[in-house]
């Protein structure tokens, strides 16, 4: 009798299959929600409305909320992945496009690019803790994974700003080039890789000096270099590749990080925008903001392998990984 009970209950709520798997929240800017996507079925199995044109989203630790940057209401909302409800929101000055969180958990960094600053957030309390002035347009965050830093990427001052989190003060300047978007650190906090959408390139700094050690630049036959604009980074944990969107020019730049070259370029949907791996590093996901889509990516034959409709303008990725690892 116990078992049939069990089994019956199980055929009674089939979404507990669904939660057992990896699922992608990809944030649709014009259509005001998030496509979810099972990646083993591999098709968009719900949809949920947050605020105007949702762009950044994270997770927590736990992975049981969901932070979106809904910039048109200059709100963070804070989404409960298990009822699939706003819950709150967090206070974050005009027009949110990123946010970063601290390795803490407890502060929130979120760029305000009309604004030009930084603000920072205690979670817990919702209250504003400092908003530091930075370069004009800020948009790419990033936190290293020690916690003592947070980076900025300004867009029009074209520079990264390098900011204490203990102070919450700028201790240094970088120069890169036009229109910096995307910044992420590698997992020992010694590297940050910031691509330059306009300046058509993607720079390696050196989180010590602060000075930029490497630069690539992308070629694609029968692409005008004006299309190749990189945006998205997307760093594999084993240190083996850096993955970087290329806008408009529809690929994804693969660099193999030991002998930091370009190893080949993976034509994926139309204006790329934002890169995310799934828990074992297996898949890559890209945000396709033209064509509406996302595009799957096997990265051991890499190769893409499946492209999924989702809403209107796809920006932002998070993928939950599976409860049975």
């Amino acid at each position: 009798m116990k078992i049939k009970f069990l089994l019956g209950l199980f055929l009674l709520t089939p979404s507990l299959l669904v939660t057992a798997g990896e699922l992608a929240y990809v944030t649709n800017e014009k259509d005001d929600n998030i496509s979810v996507i099972d990646l083993e079925q591999q098709k968009v199995i719900k949809e949920i409305s947050v605020g105007q044109r949702p762009r950044g989203i994270i997770f927590n630790h736990d992975q049981s909320l969901a932070y979106i940057c809904a910039s048109d209401s200059d709100r963070i909302q804070i989404l409960d992945l298990n009822t699939e409800e706003i819950v709150g929101e967090l206070p974050s000055g005009e027009d949110p496009e990123t946010i970063a969180l601290h390795p803490n958990g407890k502060i929130i960094y979120t760029s305000n690019e009309d604004d030009a600053i930084l603000t920072v957030i205690d979670i817990a309390t919702s209250v504003v803790i400092a908003q530091i002035d930075v370069g004009v347009e800020p948009e790419g965050l990033a936190v290293s994974p020690d916690g003592n830093i947070v980076v900025v990427t300004s867009e029009t001052t074209n520079m990264v700003h390098w900011i204490d989190t203990k102070t919450n003060k700028i201790i240094a300047n970088t120069l890169v080039g036009a229109r910096p978007r995307s910044a992420q650190f590698t997992k020992d906090s010694k590297l940050l890789w910031v691509s330059s959408e306009i300046g058509g390139a993607v720079v390696v700094i050196d989180v010590t000096s602060k000075e930029i050690i490497k630069e690539f630049t992308f070629k694609i036959r029968g692409i005008h270099r004006d299309r190749v604009q990189p945006v998205g980074i997307e760093l594999s944990l084993d240190g083996r590749y850096a993955f970087v969107a290329l806008g408009p020019a529809n690929h994804v730049a693969v660099i193999n990080r030991k002998t930091m070259e370009i190893e080949k370029y993976l034509l994926v949907g139309r204006r790329v925008w934002q890169l995310a791996l799934n828990q074992d590093q297996s898949q890559l996901l890209t945000t396709n903001g033209i064509s509406g889509d996302v595009s799957i990516i096997d990265v051991d034959k890499m190769k893409v392998t499946k492209s999924i409709k989702v809403g209107r303008y796809p920006w932002g990725v998070a993928i939950r990984y599976s409860k049975n690892k």
